[in-house]
């Protein structure tokens, strides 16, 4: 009996309290895919194409299962492929692609090129995990500015691309130790890997792909307002364990970045409500003017949630909502943006607000705000990191590291997809349905409605002639 209890089945390595964190952190990101975005994305549109809406989001979460396990997570996670000079470009910008499915790959201690100051105390298979949520995510969040006339197949082709020679390059360079991360540039959680890059996609597809047919556009009323705040419930309660699981411990920064996330969210709710009510034609509080608040404070916060404190938090939530309000309400009417159709905005609440977010960084970035431990006597052993802003250093070198690896997200990132894109279009025969199609909607693609009349009817008759 004795022995049965001093032999605990766990590696030495092992932490169950971080294990244990990072899974369920996981885990709540992934309901922010599916079911969040599927049914927030789902009520927005005309219920005719709900369930295209539907089973992009879940057809595409598989296929980057599939990509991440195969070859993705060494791309951006492994040890790097020095493809050039140590400490050059092309030295930190891809890792070598390989499996990681085998049973060394899933149960031995996860150690890669993010790896932190401090060991990781988890397995590989948790640390894979964690991030491909990250990274099925992001497909998902582009999907907003394609909607309602991307081809299905089209669809399945471009995001195994996408992911492969844009998401894991980005990932790379910024959380793999790669180039712009050996600089200094951070990026808590994606503002500007998964948000800024979701955000140049859409709308550079959305150009390519050309608009939705003009009475869909003209009539893009929500079908669903309540599946909206259920989708928008999810998502905002999701980052928690988007934001709280960054740190890679169930530490002090953990609780943290999860405060944080929620006081930058509260208050770029309430400031989109503000404009709302004093600045817009209507000067009325709306529902879903609410809910680009609250993405705007949960996209804003990501870059820094770890790094800023509640004051920087309070005005990273305002800021990025008041900018990206001005940007929906003023930018959208001047060239290019008034030329695309983005269907749900997400150059604006991703792009715009995940630009901005990592930005100040480089200005409210508290170095008080340690990643592993906290300051002071309470804290001495190695591994202790945190990030400088101007407001506290009045040194811009954050800054403009910030600033450098934005250029390259946005530049690299609208190339690159643009050739997939144009890659996809040949292959496919074309990325958009045809226009017979787009008038009828999923019926027309998949055979299916989310709601139904004629069988609604029938059980309805089917009842009545029981009773």
């Amino acid at each position: 009996m004795l022995e049965a209890v001093t032999n605990i089945a766990y590696p030495s390595w092992l932490n169950t309290g971080d294990n244990s964190w990072q899974l369920v952190a996981a885990t709540l990101v992934g309901l922010m895919s599916l079911p969040g975005i599927a049914v927030l994305y789902g009520g927005l549109l005309q219920r005719k194409w709900v369930v295209n809406t539907m089973l992009m989001a879940f057809s595409g979460f598989s296929l980057v299962v599939l990509v991440w396990v195969l070859w993705g997570y060494n791309m951006a996670f492994g040890p790097q492929a020095h493809l050039g000079a140590d400490g050059s470009f092309w030295s930190g910008l891809i890792g070598h692609p390989h499996p990681i499915v085998s049973h060394f790959g899933e149960q031995n201690r996860a150690v890669s090129g993010a790896n932190t100051l401090v060991p990781f105390h988890y397995p590989t298979s948790t640390l894979a995990y964690f991030q491909l949520v990250f990274a099925a995510i992001t497909p998902l969040l582009f999907l907003g500015s394609l909607l309602s006339r991307f081809k299905f197949k089209a669809w399945l082709l471009f995001v195994p691309l996408w992911i492969t020679f844009v998401y894991c390059i980005n990932a790379a360079l910024l959380w793999g130790g790669g180039f712009f991360a050996q600089k200094g540039a951070v990026d808590y959680s994606g503002g500007y890997v998964i948000h800024l890059a979701a955000g140049v996609t859409g709308f550079v597809g959305a150009a390519i792909v050309g608009p939705r047919l003009k009475r869909d556009k003209d009539h893009a009323l929500p079908n669903n307002l309540m599946m909206v705040a259920i989708g928008a419930g999810i998502l905002w309660l999701g980052w928690n364990g988007f934001n709280g699981g960054d740190p890679y411990y169930a530490g002090v920064d953990a609780a943290s970045a999860v405060l944080n996330t929620n006081i930058a969210t509260a208050a770029a709710l309430l400031t989109w409500l503000a404009f709302d009510m004093l600045f817009s034609k209507e000067k009325k509080p709306t529902f879903l003017g609410a809910i680009n608040g609250m993405i705007c404070g949960l996209v804003g916060i990501t870059p820094s949630a770890g790094w800023v404190n509640g004051y920087g938090a309070l005005i990273i939530g305002f800021v990025c909502s008041g900018i990206v309000w001005v940007s929906w309400n003023y930018l959208s009417k001047v060239r290019p943006f008034s030329k695309v159709d983005d269907a749900l905005g997400v150059v604006y609440t991703h792009g715009i607000a995940g630009l901005i977010g990592g930005l100040m960084v480089g200005l409210l970035a508290d170095p008080g705000m340690v990643q592993y431990g906290v300051a002071g006597k309470t804290y001495d052993a190695a591994g202790a990191f945190s990030v400088g802003g101007w407001f506290y250093t009045h040194s811009f070198h954050q800054l403009w590291e910030q600033f450098l690896a934005a250029v390259w997200i946005i530049g690299y990132t609208a190339v690159a997809s643009t050739i997939i894109l144009y890659i996809v279009k040949f292959v496919c025969r074309g990325l958009r349905e045809k226009d017979e199609v787009l008038e009828v909607g999923d019926l027309a693609v998949h055979d299916e409605e989310a709601f139904p009349r004629e069988t609604f009817a029938e059980r309805v008759g089917s009842l009545s002639r029981e009773a």
